[in-house]
This record gives C-alpha cells, sequence and structure tokens, in this order.
C-alpha cells in the first residue's frame, strides 16, 4: 500500500509545485528544482520504486523540467567523495573475502579480558571499530554470529540463571546493533550522511573536508557515546550479575581456529593499515607529498587488485569479487548529489534561507536541539541516507536565514541522521539483531528511547562546542 501511495504521491506533488508557480513564489529554475526534489524524496521514502533506480532520476528530470541542465545533474555522480567511498567499500570487500574482520574481532574481545560485562563490551569496540571502516549493516551481519555464539558459550558454562541469561543475551545484542550506528559516526566513510555532509561542503560551499579532520571532530563524540552505550547497557538497562567471572577462552579458541594469520591477511591488513595511516596524517605532510582523501582511497583499492594471493594464484582481489559492491548506494548517494547541485545552481538554497529567516530570533542552541530532535525522529522510519540527501542542502538555507555556520546545520543533520536506536525497520543492524529472536520491540524500543536522548544531547553540544575548535575556516 505505502509503494502504491508513493508512486501516485510522487508525481502529483511535482505538479501541484510544478504548475502551480503562485504557490511558492519561486522563478521557473528554483521552483523545478523543488518539484523534482518532492518527487524523488517521495519515492525514496515510500520506496514506490527501488531506490537506486529512483536515484537515477535527477539526471534527467532536472533538465526537462528546466532545473538545472544535464552537465549539472549528471556530474554529481562522479563527485570525488563517492569514489572515496567505492574505494572504502572495495577495501571492506578484501577484509570480508580473507576473514580478516573475524580475527579483529576476536583479537579486540580477547584482549578484553574477563567477566561478563567485559564480553559485551569487548563486542562494543570490535564492532565500533569495524563499523568505521565498513557499512553499519555489513558490520552487524558479522558480529552478529559472534555474538551469539558468546551467549551459547554463557549459557554453556551455566555463568548466569535464566533471567539473568536472557538480560545479558539482549543487552549484548542491541550493543552490536547499537555500536554498529555509532562506529562509523566516526569517519567519513563509516556512515553515507557524513559523506554527504562532505560533498555538499565542497560542492556548495567551496569548503573541503578532509578525512582527518573529520575525524577529529566526531571520534570524540563517538567514544563518549560508546562509552554511554556500555554503562547504560551493562549497569542500567540489562544489569546482571554473574555466578561466577568467564574468560576470554571463546575468543582465543576462535583464533586458534582461524589459524596463523595467513599472507592474504597481512597484505589486506597492510594496505587498510596504510590507507587509514594516510587519511589521518596525510594533512601534515608537506604539499608535494599530500594526497586527497579519494586519491588515497582509490590507491588503496586498484592496490588489492595488484598485489598476488598465495592462495589460488591469484590477486587479493579479481573483478567477480566487486558484484558485491554496494553499486546502488552509490546511485543513490549520487542522486542526493545531484539534487544538492540543483539546490545551489538553482538558488533554491536562498530561498529556503529566506524562508527560515523567521527562526533567526530563537536561540542557536534550541535551534540545533530541536533539529536533531526532528532527524532522529525522522531517521527512525526514514532511510539514513534519504534523510541527510534532502536536508542537508536545506540546512544551508536555514543557515543563511537564522546566520550561523552553515557547517554548524549540515553536521547536526549528519550525524544525527545515523542515529536510529528504537525500531527494527529503522536500520539494518537493528533488524539483524531483532532477527534473532532474544529481542521483543518494547525492549528496543525502551533501550533505542534513552540511546536516543544521549544521542540528542552529545550531538547537540559536540556541534556547539566542540565542532568550531577542530573545525574552522
Amino acid at each position: 500500500m505505502r509503494q502504491r501511495v508513493g508512486l501516485m504521491l510522487g508525481p502529483l506533488l511535482f505538479a501541484l509545485v510544478y504548475f502551480a508557480p503562485g504557490l511558492t513564489g519561486l522563478d521557473d529554475a528554483p521552483r523545478a528544482v523543488l518539484a523534482v526534489t518532492l518527487w524523488v524524496a517521495t519515492w525514496w521514502i515510500t520506496e514506490a520504486l527501488p531506490i537506486p533506480a529512483t536515484s537515477l532520476m535527477p539526471v534527467f528530470l532536472l533538465p526537462i523540467a528546466g532545473g538545472a541542465d544535464e552537465r549539472t545533474a549528471a556530474m554529481a555522480y562522479g563527485n570525488p567523495i563517492v569514489f572515496m567511498y567505492m574505494g572504502g567499500f572495495t577495501i571492506a570487500l578484501a577484509i570480508q573475502k580473507w576473514d580478516l574482520h573475524r580475527r579483529i574481532a576476536m583479537r579486540i574481545v580477547a584482549m578484553v579480558g574477563a567477566g561478563g560485562r567485559r564480553i559485551t563490551l569487548g563486542i562494543i569496540l570490535a564492532t565500533a571499530f569495524l563499523s568505521m571502516w565498513i557499512s553499519n549493516a555489513a558490520t552487524a551481519l558479522m558480529m552478529l554470529p559472534i555474538g551469539l555464539a558468546l551467549i551459547e558459550e554463557v549459557r554453556r558454562e551455566q555463568l548466569y540463571d535464566d533471567e539473568s541469561l536472557r538480560r545479558f543475551a539482549k543487552g549484548l545484542l542491541l550493543s552490536i546493533a547499537y555500536a554498529a550506528s555509532i562506529g562509523g559516526l566516526a569517519t567519513l566513510i563509516g556512515s553515507v550522511p557524513n559523506a554527504v555532509f562532505a560533498a555538499v561542503s565542497q560542492m556548495s560551499l567551496g569548503r573541503t573536508v578532509s578525512f582527518a579532520e573529520w575525524f577529529f571532530f566526531a571520534a570524540p563524540l563517538t567514544a563518549l557515546m560508546l562509552t554511554a552505550l556500555y554503562f547504560y547497557m551493562t549497569r542500567v538497562a540489562f544489569a546482571v550479575r554473574p555466578r561466577q567471572e568467564v574468560g576470554a577462552d571463546f575468543a582465543r579458541e576462535q583464533l586458534r581456529q582461524l589459524g596463523p594469520m595467513a599472507f592474504e591477511e597481512k597484505a589486506v591488513l597492510a594496505v587498510f593499515g596504510t590507507v587509514a595511516a594516510l587519511w589521518i596524517g596525510s594533512g601534515f605532510l608537506p604539499a608535494p607529498l599530500r594526497l586527497s582523501d579519494t586519491s588515497i582511497s582509490m590507491i588503496g583499492a586498484v592496490s588489492l587488485f595488484l598485489l598476488p594471493a598465495r592462495r589460488g594464484r591469484g590477486r587479493l582481489m579479481g573483478w567477480p569479487d566487486m558484484r558485491n559492491l554496494p553499486w546502488g548506494l552509490l546511485l543513490l548517494f549520487g542522486g542526493g548529489l545531484s539534487l544538492a547541485a540543483a539546490f545551489e545552481s538553482s538558488g533554491l538554497t536562498v530561498w529556503f534561507g529566506t524562508l527560515l529567516g523567521g527562526l533567526q530570533v530563537l536561540p542557536t542552541v534550541l535551534i540545533v536541539v530541536a533539529l536533531a530532535a526532528i532527524v532522529l525522529f525522522m531517521t527512525e522510519v526514514m532511510s539514513n541516507t534519504a534523510v541527510s540527501n534532502m536536508l542537508i542542502p536545506v540546512g544551508i538555507g536555514l543557515a543563511a536565514g537564522i546566520g550561523v555556520d552553515p557547517h554548524t546545520i549540515m553536521a547536526v543533520i549528519a550525524l544525527s541522521a545515523s542515529c536510529a536506536f528504537m525500531l527494527p525497520i529503522s536500520t539494518p543492524p537493528n533488524a539483524a539483531v531483532f532477527s534473532a529472536d532474544w529481542l521483543h520491540i518494547d525492549d528496543m524500543v525502551r533501550a533505542g528511547f534513552w540511546m536516543n536522548l544521549v544521542a540528542l544531547a552529545t550531538i547537540s553540544a559536540f556541534v556547539l562546542l566542540w565542532r568550531p575548535l577542530v573545525m574552522t575556516g
């Protein structure tokens, strides 16, 4: 029903705005962009067509409607940030192909030590670290069987009574889901809204936000939210006291089963480590040696097709492996950037700024908190990519209207769009852990509500107080 309603509603909204100039008072070009945005956004939200297919519509709708020329509409799909993301995805595929992700996760769990709470801490740290580099969906799907195996090990060792075991299992599984979302906040490639922020900043404001700059801004925020997640899950929401302490034997046994680190794992780890180090440290190198984040990403990705693998006498990556690359997500990203480019070229951003100028009388703190709350609610029922694609360009106009740095508003939207904790449908990690049958919907709603409040307070404070110190110019 939602798809059928959306299929009709999208073109109806387009026609209403496009053929009724008096409704908005806009000139032809910005009115066309607004009409196209409403059509595309409606089909994104309702999934009237597959989301990647809908994401291709700006290429032809914007020129036909007169909102932007074909070059402006199409060039956004080749934005450097899209290629940075593609390179990151390729490295993530190599990590998964050679099982390096399992070794990293088990190594972190083994290092954390003994104790029921420490198991949860190890899972949170492993999930969050992987989610900085791999999509939150892939991270959650990879960590879920590890979490379930740990729960089974705890049950086998009879560390808890039945009720305590259920509470432990719920806390552990929800920790996987939430850490997968929170971890992605720290890096530009960890979450699509972060990359949308950087791409729109570069395209619409002429301001390049580097990987290192975002990391220094968002990593402390991520660490604080992960700390809050750990204490909330283990001391408040699902607090349990084990009958006895449990060691990290399970993780060590998993590492023994994986065996010594293979040549391919070492090679992929070397590429991954080099790329991560260059992303973070390239800005400190002398100008002739300095590389863009996109160049670093693509060098790392291409090198995987060059370096040999001893197993099978092939390479670390072959082109058939790229079938698993989320091409649809790249198209979705490009579609949002195409609309953002049209917002800027048509002047629609200025119109939004004028329209929202009346909010200038409100305190900036109130506007930021209210906007974060709105986005947090929207992302519970909508794709975080769709939310960020729609609202970040609008955020530039809002910032102009209230007289604040546009990056303040854009950062609030980008970060809040990734924090969906209350519903199984909100984000793939939530859906993944909910499928394990340990959780009821009210468990996720109750825990997610409090984590949403943590996100609301933390994001608002960091954007207002910390971002201006580390993200200037």
